[in-house]
């Protein structure tokens, strides 16, 4: 029997010492392993969290009202944008539109004041349209062209040298042209038995001067040409730095200025009242360039006409500005393969230069 409790007490032993550690445990306030049912548990503060919440809710909702209005003032912007841009686009085909239909009145109003073309060409690079000019006491012709190309126009040195001489159907073939008209003053003199021309003024060719402008004191020397886009440039320069700001592709010089911003210039009264032949070149406010010749010295058939008459009749015809190239038996005007007028010499001068349109 006794055997049998010791047995029950050795069983028990390990739960009987651990029973009593439990306790003593229990029983210290300081270290007790159930301290934390004796320590007053601290609660987070739910409420000012979710007060911290509803505010910053409250920010995002006013945000996101905000962000609509940007929105909303975004597309009523890219509306009216559209719409200007649209009005922008409008008003462009408008203007261009009211561009063709001035430029085809225009055109209508210079085709009435010359009359009915005599001959045409048209090409990628050019229109010319050639008149006959029939008036009272002279003859000539006129030649207007609209240049798509103004590479094609060009100033033609003789034979493509300085110092040479060269008739203007000469040059024409020589070049392949298909208009021409001499070009700028010049003189002519026997240097070692061999005429040698000398231009006055300056000349530019291709963008290069070739002779530079020397101003004459006691005359009013121009300088005249096309720049690269084709537009008519020219005055009276005092320099021939005055010349090179002018920017010419093409250019010579001769006297006088006669049609200046469709106002008539001050002619030197040597140059007013006599007849002789003429040669002209000029633009109109479109930008074509017309250029005329006018025969003289050939009694009934053409007298020739003076420059003052000239300026009415260059003002007549619409030209905005024009100038008065070489003239006397100079003047000539070869087009399509042949000269159209009839040179005062019987037969065509050899000048020192021309203006030429090439194919």
């Amino acid at each position: 029997m006794n055997k049998i409790w010791v047995f029950l007490l050795f069983l028990l032993a390990p739960v009987l010492a651990f029973v009593f550690v439990a306790k003593s445990y229990a029983d210290d306030s300081s270290i007790g392993i159930f301290d934390y049912q004796k320590e007053e548990i601290k609660r987070i503060d739910i409420a000012s969290i979710d007060a911290e919440i509803d505010e910053v809710t409250i920010d995002l909702r006013a945000l996101s009202i905000k962000m609509t209005d940007i929105q909303t003032t975004v597309n009523e912007f890219e509306a009216v944008f559209s719409e200007y841009t649209t009005q922008i686009n409008r008003s462009i085909e408008s203007s261009r539109d009211q561009k063709y239909l001035s430029d085809d009145i225009y055109e209508q109003r210079i085709t009435r004041a010359l009359g009915e073309p005599i001959d045409f060409y048209l090409s990628n690079s050019s229109e010319i349209k050639i008149f006959e000019l029939k008036e009272l006491g002279y003859r000539g012709y006129i030649a207007k062209i609209k240049l798509f190309n103004p590479e094609v126009f060009k100033l033609s040195l003789a034979e493509g040298e300085i110092g040479k001489l060269e008739t203007t159907s000469d040059a024409a073939i020589r070049t392949g042209a298909v208009l021409a008209i001499n070009g700028g003053g010049f003189g002519a003199g026997r240097v070692n038995g061999e005429l040698v021309s000398t231009m006055i003024g300056g000349a530019v060719v291709d963008g290069e001067v070739i002779k530079e402008f020397v101003p004459k004191s006691n005359e009013d020397l121009f300088f005249v040409g096309i720049n690269k886009k084709g537009d008519l440039v020219g005055d009276i320069p005092k320099s021939a730095q005055e010349v090179e700001d002018m920017n010419p592709y093409q250019g010579v010089s001769f006297i006088p200025i006669l049609i200046k911003d469709g106002e008539k210039v001050t002619l030197p009264s040597a140059w007013a009242k006599t007849k002789h032949p003429r040669t002209i070149i000029g633009q109109y406010a479109n930008d074509d360039l017309i250029v005329i010749v006018v025969d003289g010295r050939q009694g009934e058939y053409s007298a020739g006409i003076t420059l003052e008459r000239l300026q009415d009749k260059l003002l007549e015809l619409g030209v905005k500005d024009a100038y008065n190239l070489d003239g006397g038996g100079s003047t000539a005007m070869y087009f399509n393969g042949k000269i159209l007028n009839k040179p005062s010499d019987g037969n065509e001068r050899p000048v020192a230069n021309n203006f030429i349109v090439l194919p």
